[in-house]
């Protein structure tokens, strides 16, 4: 710590010293964009020069929204579009191929009825154990939609070829049939629309002369 009692004459040296590094080098001013690094910069911040307009701060813009993602599957409804079960079928199935493409069934469990969920898991499993990948994007086109005896509605769907897995084991994308793959999937009216109930056989489901969207 400096004493205070210093002599007269070093207290005048130090004063001119002052005044001389002031106007060359001024801490207090904030360094420019691309100025001296070595220059030092006061905590103080400084004010702006009395002859330049005080301007507004604009205020923060958001950001630009995002491009929605690309469609992983696409879902036409035949000459079907306006029954009710196919319409939820059109809502639900992306999310379910969603599951597919992810090998992830949380989003099933959540909103999905628990017969449909225990069998896309199981596909799922499968998949995991198999290291099987299913590949996006697809499309699906309704082929049907009849009522059964227990209050569902079978929806006829057919997967296009670009529907697969790839097989690790074959090093190949495993097409299970040339014209695309029959499903047939029990939808059941909720309280929150049609949802996917349950799995049912494809047995009778015809693909041969669907034309696919994708």
């Amino acid at each position: 710590m400096r004493r205070f009692a210093l002599p007269a004459v070093a207290v005048v040296g130090v004063l001119l010293l002052s005044a001389c590094s002031k106007d060359s080098n001024d801490g207090g001013r904030p360094v420019p964009v691309g100025g001296d690094s070595g220059t030092t910069t006061s905590s103080t911040p400084s004010t702006a020069p009395s002859s330049e307009p005080t301007t507004t701060t604009a205020p923060a813009t958001t950001a630009k929204p995002t491009a929605p993602a690309a469609q992983q599957v696409i879902v036409k409804p035949g000459n079907f579009a306006s029954n009710p079960a196919v319409q939820g079928l059109m809502t639900s199935y992306p999310l379910y191929f969603q599951a597919l493409v992810s090998k992830d069934d949380t989003i099933l469990k959540k909103r999905f009825p628990s017969f449909f969920y225990a069998d896309v898991s199981e596909e799922i499993v499968d998949a995991k154990r198999n290291g099987w990948v299913m590949k996006p994007p697809g499309s699906v086109v309704v082929v049907g939609a009849k009522a059964t005896p227990d209050d569902t509605v079978a929806v006829q769907i057919c997967r296009s070829q670009r529907t697969q897995y790839w097989d690790p084991r074959t090093r190949n994308w495993t097409v299970v049939a040339p014209k695309g793959s029959p499903e047939v999937i029990e939808m059941i009216q909720t309280g929150v629309g049609w949802l996917p109930y349950r799995m049912a056989t494809s047995k009778g489901v015809n693909c041969s002369n669907v034309r696919y969207p994708a």
